[in-house]
Parts: structure tokens; sequence; C-alpha cells
């Protein structure tokens, strides 16, 4: 019964100026008997509207007009009140619309997305959301033109002229911009999605061709999105055209790459795979690494203009600019090449310090995207990209190069290298991808960032919760921790939040060996048989895992075995300190030495006493838990432990800390 009384009075509402009209000029009805009908007609209204519970805003609004214009015809005996409603009407919707501007999202995107209750998450929600926008500027403009109109036949125009108007030509230019708007919103839906679809689907480096994305699609961009400075799909095919040609007229087989720049190294790398080239990847570029790893014959392609003249680099900054624009027909020919026949080397100094190639291809890169784009693909597409990592280490490639060209997310053209970078970024939602020791840096130096909606990535190292925690409280974003190698890619991830487990991604399969660690067999190894890490672990029953250190961490001092990382946790654990490393040295003996990083508290607890009484309390510290042999021999309390391009503490450059002392136990 409330629904059809609701639906009655809004046909009423609808034909309100023409049943005035019919009342009285035709039935000449007096001014205050048709005042008493229109509140009798909003009092049913508002028996409609039901006792307690969320009521409409609608009928509402159009009682409490018809209520107050009512009361004010019967009291006044004046027909102007009634004749006012449209233009209340007309006032009340341009309220509505009007402040869903100032605080969106806008009226018209609402309903949008009650139509589709998947846009809110859709690749194409940003183009949608724009679109309602203007159109609820049209409606606005409409709104303010047409109630400008009702008030001018209000009062200056007879019953009938305001009739005409109120109750049969609004609504007719009302139907007629909804109707323009309808052919147009199809349109734009089409091309909306059409191009979405073009720019969200999956397009590999190994599989990509030149008509893969139209040529305004933009895939790098610098400083921050908002910027406008950005390299597109057609910039790439060029500037790869104009790195082939190079290329092959150098004639080389074997190229080494080394770019900070991720535009100049993207474009180069794959120039260079569609030249089928063995490319080897190096983030260090020091005269004494590339002799170790340059054989000769081999070219090398850099960006760096401080690149050892003795290892005649190829700048490519002026090889691009000195190359004229290939013509269309040349540029718009991407060479294929297939996944499985790629030849790359990605250096890493493993656990020995020394130079050690790791054979790699973009078959199992590829297959590590796959996974990771069929779990957080959507996370991905909705934003924009920066990473601190470096692109020649399978984490930055992995998800800094590779895994954005595959989905056409822009990525920034540089990463950040200063925690400061981040105040810039406040104009988008932005996908993170950092080592933890960058974001241990960043919750250290900075008290506030603007940043909002972002994901954060993090591997090359262990995130302590605290660090984590942290991050949550200054990013607004729990890390997701990637767990993997250069060897193994990804193979499992964890929010600390949840737990210290980490969970095993569905295509890898884990156990422990006889030594305690783990093994891995996965798409991303070449190896069927797997890869046996040095990580020592449990395996719980759910199939997640608990990391217990390294194997190669077990050293033997005075015929005592001792876990470097149990010797580094429990120095964590006495709440004095931010950072440590325990290694193992010789001279005329072997013993341990630790480099220990003084949190806050440690700072004021100790403030400015000399050195030797750091070294007492620590070593008694650890009598608790070791023996006396067992416990180092040298300590150093810098202000921060020396860390690579990846974050990660390398035993060499610790070792360097001590370097400066022959005694063994200062």
């Amino acid at each position: 019964m409330k629904n059809q009384t609701r639906l009655l009075f809004a046909l009423l509402s609808v034909l309100y100026p023409l049943l005035i009209f019919t009342l009285l000029v035709i039935l000449r009805l007096p001014v205050r008997v048709l005042s008493l009908c229109v509140i009798v007609l909003a009092g049913a209204l508002f028996l409609t509207l039901g006792k307690g519970g969320r009521k409409d805003w609608k009928p509402l609004l159009s009682a409490s007009l018809f209520l107050a214009l009512g009361l004010a015809c019967f009291f006044s005996n004046r027909l102007l009140f009634l004749k006012l409603y449209p233009l209340a009407v007309s006032a009340a919707m341009l309220a509505v619309f009007g402040a869903s501007l100032l605080f969106p999202p806008t009226v018209i995107f609402r309903f949008a997305c009650l139509a589709d209750r998947s846009l809110p998450e859709a690749p194409w929600r940003a183009q949608v959301e724009g679109y309602c926008r203007r159109v609820c500027i049209v409606w606005c403009l409409f709104f303010i033109a047409n109630g400008s109109v009702a008030a001018y036949t209000a009062f200056c125009c007879s019953e009938r002229v305001w009739s005409v108007y109120n109750g049969g030509i609004s609504y007719l230019l009302m139907g007629l911009l909804f109707t323009i708007e309808y052919i147009i919103r199809k349109i734009v839906d089409r091309k909306i999605k059409g191009n979405a679809g073009v720019q969200t689907m999956e397009h590999t480096i190994s599989t990509f061709t030149a008509g893969s994305r139209p040529d305004s699609h933009i895939l790098c961009y610098e400083g921050n999105w908002s910027a406008g400075r950005y390299k597109t799909w057609r910039d790439f095919l060029i500037d790869t055209a104009k790195m082939r040609k190079l290329i092959e007229r150098e004639g080389a087989q074997e190229w080494l790459l080394h770019c900070e720049d991720y535009w100049y190294f993207l474009m180069t790398f794959v120039a260079l795979l569609q030249c089928r080239k063995t490319v080897k990847l190096t983030q260090n570029i020091t005269e004494g690494f590339l002799r170790e790893i340059k054989a000769p014959g081999t070219g090398f392609l850099t960006d760096q203009e401080t690149a050892p003249a003795s290892s005649s680099p190829l700048f490519i900054p002026k090889l691009l600019a000195e190359q004229a624009e290939p013509a269309e027909g040349e540029f718009r020919t991407a060479p294929a090449f297939a996944a499985e026949d790629t030849d790359i080397l990605m250096y890493t100094s493993g656990s020995t310090g020394q130079p050690k190639a790791v054979a790699q291809r973009m078959k199992e890169f590829e297959t590590d995207n796959a996974f990771i784009i069929s779990k957080w693909g959507q996370e991905f597409r909705t934003r924009k990209l920066v990473t601190t990592v470096s692109q020649h280490h399978i984490y930055g490639f992995l998800f800094g190069i590779s895994l954005p060209f595959t989905l056409g997310v822009p990525f920034r053209r540089t990463r950040i290298e200063f925690p400061t970078e981040f105040q810039t970024l406040s104009d988008e939602q932005y996908m993170i991808i950092a080592t933890p020791a960058f974001l241990k840096r960043t919750v250290e130096s900075e008290a506030a960032l603007p940043l909002h909606g972002c994901f954060i990535f993090t591997s090359g190292g262990v995130l302590t919760p605290e660090t984590a925690r942290q991050t949550d409280g200054l990013f607004g974003f729990w890390p997701v921790e990637v767990y993997g190698s250069t060897e193994t890619s990804g193979i499992a991830w964890r929010q600390s939040r949840n737990g210290l487990n980490w969970t095993p991604f569905d295509n890898a399969k884990i156990w422990k060996n006889d030594a305690g660690c783990l093994v891995i067999v996965s798409p991303y190894i070449k190896d069927p048989a797997g890869f046996a890490t040095n990580d020592l672990v449990d395996i719980l029953d759910d199939g997640s895992f608990i990391l217990k250190g390294r194997s190669d961490s077990i050293v033997k001092i005075e015929e005592k075995r001792i876990s470097l990382t149990e010797v580094e946790n429990r120095l964590l654990a006495s709440g004095l300190v931010a950072d440590v490393k325990v290694i193992a040295m010789e001279d005329r003996r072997q013993y341990l030495a630790a480099a220990v990083v003084l949190n806050a508290q440690g700072r004021e607890c100790f403030g400015d006493q000399p050195k030797l009484v750091l070294n007492k309390f620590f070593h008694n510290y650890l009598m608790q838990f070791f023996e006396n042999v067992t416990i180092p021999k040298k300590w150093r309390f810098p202000d921060s432990l020396p860390t690579d391009v990846q974050g990660k503490k390398r035993r060499e450059d610790i070792a360097a800390l001590f370097a400066q002392d022959s005694g063994a136990t200062d």
C-alpha cells in the first residue's frame, strides 16, 4: 500500500503544474482550498515514509517542499507560493549535484556504481569517474537554467504560461538532455572499455607486437605522475628500433648492460633480446669488477658517463641522440623471439663476495610475473609504480621492469634514492617496490607522508615486524614481503601482522632436507630437481614455513658451533639495538666481530660513555646465552651499517669497519 501511495505521489509531483492549472484556471478553486489539497497530499506522503529506519531523502524532500509551500499559500492566500515548487525542486537538485562535485564521488558516478557493481574496482574507474563528473556539471547548468526560467514564469507570466513550461517544456528538455547523454554515454563507454581492454591486456616482453598498445599509451613518467613528463608506446618502439640498428652494427654477441635510468634499461634490454644477444646485467661497474666479468669481444652499454674508459662503454643517451628517427615501417616491426631461447646472466656476490653469474631466461621471469598478476594484478593496474630497487637484480627487474611492462602500468623513470622523495607522491595512488633497508631508513627519517592508497612490496632481506608496523603507521599499508633469491626467483610471501610464517606461492613445492634447509621446486627454477637453499626452516602443518637463519651463518669458534644469526637476534632482543651484523674474522685465531647500531633508547642509555663501557655491557649481556669463547671480541658502534643498492649488508663492507685495527680484543 505504501509503495502504491508513493508511486501515486510521484505521478502527482510530475503532473503538479498541470494539476494547478486545471484546478485553479479551469475549475476555479479558491487559493486556500487548493493549498489545503497540497497540504493533505504532503501529509499523505509523510505517512508512507513509516517510522524508524533509514528514510529515502527524495520523497522526504518533496513532501517537505509541498508542506512548506502549501502552508505559505494558505496563510498568505497568494498563489505565488504554489508556483515556486518547480523552482524549489531545481534549487534542491542543484544543491545535491553541486555538493557531490565538491565532495566526490559525484551523484552520477554513484548511480553508475549502482548499475554496475564492479565499477569501483574496475581498471577504467578513473576514466568513468571523470566522465561522470562532466555529466554532473552539465546537469548543474541545466538546473540553473531551468530554475531561472521557472522563476521567471512564476513571477512574470500567467498561470497558463507557467503551466505549459513547468508541466511540459521543462520535462521535454530534461528528457532530451537525458537522451543525448545516454547516446554519448554508450559511445564513451565503448571507447573507455575498448582502450582499457587494450591497455590492461597482458603483453609480456617476449610476446608483445608493435600494435599491442596505442601509440599514446604511457609506459614511463618522470618525477611524479602529475608532472606530465611521459614516455609513450611510440617512443618505446622508436628507441628500441634505434638501439637494434646500433647493436647489429657493433656485431658483438655478448653485452654488458648497466642503466640507472629505467627507460634506457627497458628499451636497450628489449633491443638486445630482439637481436638475440646474450645480456649480462650488472649493478657493479667498478673497474676491477668489470675486468673480472667482461670477456674479450663483449660490448658494454650504459647511461653512466663515469663508467671506466678501460671497459670501452657505449653511452646510450649519446647514441640515441645521434641516431635519426627510423622510418615508420622500421619501428613498426618488432622482431619476435621466444622466451625460452633468451640468454640472460645476472651477477650476484652470493655468500662469497665474488662475482657469480646466474643464468636466467624470460620464460621463468614471465612465469613468475604471471603468478604475481594472478594474485595482485588489480593492485598494480590501479596504481602508478615507483621503486627503490635496482633493476639489475632479479627483484628489481621482475617488479620494476618486466611486470609493469606486461600490465601496461606506468613506471617511474628513476628509482627513489632518498626517503624525502616520497613527499612528492601525493597526486596519485602508487605501487611502491622497496627493500626492507629503505623502508627502515624512511620510517626513521620521515615523521609523516602525504601518500594515500599505496601498496608496498618488499624483498631483498628480512623486514622486522617492528619496521613493518612503523611502515604501516607512516605509509598507511603493512608491506607484503616476498621471499626468494636470484637462483629461485620469488617463491613465498607474508604480511607479518598475520604472523611470521611464509606462505609458498601456489605453484611452488617445498620440503626440508637432511641438513634442515629449504628445498624448492617451482616453474621459475630450470632444474627439475629444484634448488637447495642455505636457509634453515621449520615447515608447519599448513604448508607454510618459518625461517630460522642460514646454515652458512653457522661457524666454529674454538671448535664451538655458533649461529651468527642467533647472536644478532640476541643483541636485537636487548631493546637497545636498532641494527646489527655479526661476522667471523681471523688473524692469529678465529673470532666474532659485531657492528651494532644503537636505537634511541640505547643512545640515551649510554650517552657519551667511552666505547669500553659499551663493549663490556654487551659482552656481559651475551654471557647469559653463550659461552665466553663464542662472544664477539671486536665491537663497532657506527650510526648506520653500510649496505649495497639492494639494502643488503655485505660481509666485506662490515669487515672494512674493523680493518683499521690489528688487535682482536677491542
